[in-house]
């Protein structure tokens, strides 16, 4: 049985008028008394009614999420991370994969469904960036250059990718070679731009890089264009896993013959044969900024600030020398 204002008011010994105004975040009411209200919601188990509060609000409570696709490894545990960061904030959220379709229709949808915002994840961002997104809509693009017309939350591409390279370097590999993602990736982008500039900075040659999918079969075929690399650093964990099996096949044994990094430290890599070093993108903490970047946004009407979340290399079997 759903617990109604009455009941927690009486729990709490206040009005039904200051439990509906502590369910609805109104500054009017004193900090003591919003403790005990929202502690007797706690002990009772009240929960707001979407409809009914969006009715009096104007607010449905409910954020958007724009993605090109859920396959990835990345997407789908920054999917995990933004359901968990809403959750913890009393927002639902409505996913929407853009696939083929124009972004515009994502919006449209979104729009449709009454969303108080949307946070638009990786891929998506170029065609967000190339569209004019609907006035009406709040927005927090996650990984994109700087743009005024949103909020920006991004992980340090370029510094964890600088870290990959300069370890490399740092055990004695003359020059360091890259397995990229899609050109067209921003978050690509920013682990080709640290990688050279890494390697520029250590007064090593630059090789041409060889460009991937993001999938570990894109790794995998790969490995031909990279057979005289002593050390690689790819783009993200899911190739370096394909470029694993490659150097393998080839007859070719890590680190021994050829050290190799990846990106995001995905569950598995740890268990990957070698375990791979990677550098750890922390997708906790960008969903749960890219969500409170968003509320910010929603509640109080002010834009707020880029944010970077940083990395940090994990240092594994995989590119340490025997």
């Amino acid at each position: 049985m759903r617990v109604s204002m009455a009941q927690v008011a009486a729990h709490a010994g206040v009005s039904a008028q200051t439990v509906s105004r502590v369910a609805n975040g109104s500054a009017r009411v004193d900090p003591a008394t919003r403790a005990r209200v929202e502690a007797s919601m706690a002990s009772l188990g009240y929960r707001m009614h979407r409809a009914a509060r969006a009715l009096r609000t104007g607010q449905t409570r409910t954020i958007g999420l724009v993605v090109s696709t859920l396959a990835s490894v990345g997407n789908s545990r920054m999917l995990q991370a933004i359901s968990d960061a809403a959750g913890g904030r009393d927002y639902a959220l409505a996913v929407v994969t853009v696939g083929a379709r124009d972004i515009a229709e994502a919006f449209a949808q979104l729009r449709d469904q009454g969303v108080d915002g949307a946070i638009v994840l990786n891929e998506a961002t170029r065609l967000a960036r190339d569209t004019a997104p609907p006035a009406d809509l709040r927005l927090v693009v996650v990984d994109s250059p700087s743009d005024d017309r949103f909020a920006i939350v991004q992980t340090d591409h370029a510094g964890g990718a600088r870290l990959a390279t300069q370890h490399l370097v740092e055990l004695g590999h003359a020059t360091v070679h890259h397995l990229a993602g899609p050109e067209a990736s921003f978050a690509a982008q920013e682990r080709e731009r640290g990688w050279r500039e890494a390697l520029i900075e250590a007064g090593a040659d630059v090789p041409a890089i060889v460009r991937g999918d993001w999938t570990s079969r894109g790794g995998h075929a790969a490995g031909a264009a990279l057979a005289d690399a002593t050390a690689v650093f790819a783009a993200n964990d899911q190739m370096a896993l394909g470029l694993l099996r490659a150097f393998s096949d080839a007859g070719r044994a890590v680190p021994d013959d050829v050290a190799v990094v990846g990106f995001d430290d995905v569950v598995d890599a740890a268990e990957y044969r070698p375990p791979l070093t990677t550098v750890r993108q922390d997708f906790d903490a960008l969903g749960a900024r890219a969500v409170e970047a968003l509320v910010e946004v929603i509640e109080s009407g002010s834009t707020a600030p880029a944010h970077t979340v940083p990395t940090e290399l994990v240092v594994r079997a995989s590119s340490a020398l025997t």
